[in-house]
């Protein structure tokens, strides 16, 4: 599955780079480079980060709490009036 909104500019010296994340895999391990990237002060000598850690961990809770989540009904009437339009 691709998520054509899960893109990341990056801006590497003069160049941005858009990386194009296409699974729940890519997105945990793009924001796992980008948070010791953009924090370089949280990562250890040793390469660990705990406070990283606790961040994917976070949002690793977040993102499976989406998929327990039901639709709203607005996204069912919506739903519901597009198939009545294209029958």
């Amino acid at each position: 599955m691709q998520w054509p909104w899960a893109r990341n500019n990056r801006k590497v010296g003069s160049r941005v780079m858009v990386d194009q994340v296409h699974t729940c895999a890519d997105l945990r391990k793009q924001i796992h480079l980008d948070l010791r990237i953009q924090h370089p002060e949280w990562v250890q000598a040793d390469g660990e980060s705990p406070v990283c850690d606790s961040y994917e961990d976070r949002l690793m809770e977040l993102l499976a709490g989406l998929t327990d989540m039901k639709p709203n009904q607005s996204y069912d009437r919506d739903r519901y009036h597009l198939q009545q339009r294209q029958t």
